[in-house]
């Protein structure tokens, strides 16, 4: 019995060898991947999306967009954080000077370099000559003068110290210019079509520093995802620095310029930035909470210094009011199945969604409905990438979808090779044997 078990091993070895010595490409483990059913590539749903990447919410910007809400700011946008969904707009690509709104992108870059450890927060930051010379809103730093990167955060945040926006930018990168040319770089690639930055804290009313109240809210939604720890500075109302140069010690108190924070609302300001010069008129960038949802309210051109504080409320109150938001991730999820593959190193490979879920609905909807439903082929065919998209959760509230989100590989598979049969063979005769 044990011989006639060689015999047949030898025989199916030898057959094995012919097959890829015929067939050199597969051989050398040149295959591709089954990634999706055949249905849901003809339908072309993740040609052109990323992993993880929720489907557009078209209907639910189209709805909101209708409401007359009375604004008599020039250019007014009213966003959804989570999704970045735009849920009101008033003239949102008209550009604008938008004064001191430009610091956003400044403590976008601040963030940044913090984050990629270039910089840390208990950095001694000194202020030149020129940093001190800025006129408009400022702290009065001192030339020769030392500040921690935080306490600097904090003045360009909380009382829109120009001198303090331009002493971090010299900082980082060593001059304004250079700073203001990192600003445009990270703007283009946020798709800030209609700005173009000509300072770091927007004292300079030239009529080519210009941004649009769209591009805005993509700037300060960048800022307050991204960094949330942004909320622990532009929440605070007052608080003093201390001034300690040749003349000694003195303590400052540093006010916020965002009144928001003390009007009486139904929902919670959680920041961000004002801005206003003569050309400039009144601006605000205005973001808030309540019940889960986050939104970004931004007024520019407004005619005077209390009315872009009543309308962004107003932008506010209105979409606090019909938002609701739908959020799904790994807490809430079942655990995916392993997946067999073909022609493989390994038989299975593990799997893992793309991301979270966010869906913003506008008609108070009830999501307690959405279904969930996970699309996977039956079995994958070996080299198997890390990251290759396998499948994906698609979720739907009473027959409409909302949206998906892919299913991943979470590890790499390679294709088999001649010499791993050879070696599967070889062990199976040697159990064969043992037996």
């Amino acid at each position: 019995m044990k011989r006639l078990l060689q015999q047949m091993a030898v025989l199916f070895l030898s057959l094995c060898l012919a097959f890829f010595l015929w067939c050199p490409a597969l051989a050398a483990g040149e295959g591709q991947p089954f990634l999706l059913s055949p249905e849901t590539e003809e339908a072309g749903e993740t040609e052109t999306e990323t992993p993880g990447e929720a489907k557009p919410q078209p209907a639910a910007q189209e709805g909101a967009q209708t409401a007359d809400l009375g604004l008599t700011a020039r250019s007014a946008v009213l966003m959804e954080a989570s999704t970045g969904t735009v849920i009101y707009e008033k003239n949102a690509d008209e550009a604008l000077r938008p004064a001191s709104i430009t610091k956003i992108m400044t403590l976008i870059l601040i963030f940044d370099a913090i984050r990629d450890g270039r910089i840390s927060m208990d950095d001694q930051v000194t202020t030149s000559a020129y940093a001190k010379s800025m006129g408009g809103s400022q702290v009065f730093l001192e030339e020769g003068e030392s500040q921690t990167v935080e306490t600097l955060i904090k003045c360009i945040v909380i009382a829109s110290g120009n001198d303090a926006a331009v002493t971090m930018a010299e900082y980082i990168a060593g001059s304004e210019s250079e700073f203001v040319r990192m600003m445009n770089e990270r703007a283009k690639a946020l798709g800030m079509s209609q700005t173009t930055f000509e300072d770091c804290c927007g004292l300079t009313d030239s009529a080519t520093h210009l941004t649009s109240a769209r591009d805005v809210a993509v700037m300060s939604r960048e800022l307050i995802t991204n960094y949330p720890e942004i909320e622990n500075y532009s929440t605070i109302w007052m608080e003093n620095i201390t001034h300690v140069t040749n003349k000694g010690s003195s303590e400052f108190c540093l006010s916020n310029t965002n009144k928001l924070l003390k009007m009486s609302n139904s929902f919670t300001v959680t920041g961000l930035k004002t801005g206003s010069t003569s050309l400039a008129k009144y601006c605000l960038s205005a973001t808030a909470k309540k019940d889960g949802v986050e939104l970004i309210a931004v007024v520019m051109a407004a005619p005077d210094y209390k009315v872009r504080f009543s309308e962004a409320a107003s932008l506010l109150n209105y979409g606090f009011a019909g938002c609701r938001l739908f959020r799904d991730n790994d807490e809430a999820r079942e655990a995916l199945p392993k997946i067999p593959v073909a022609m493989g190193v390994a038989s299975e490979a593990a799997l893992r969604y793309g991301g979270d879920f966010s869906y913003l609905g506008m008609n108070g909807e009830d999501f307690s409905a959405v279904e969930r439903t996970v699309t996977l082929p039956e079995t994958l065919t070996a080299p198997v990438a890390e990251g290759d998209i396998v499948g994906n959760l698609t979720y739907t509230l009473n027959g409409t979808t909302l949206g998906a989100v892919d299913i991943l590989a979470a590890e790499a598979v390679e294709a088999a090779g001649y010499r791993d049969y050879l070696k599967w063979m070889w062990e199976e005769m040697m159990l064969a044997e043992q037996g």
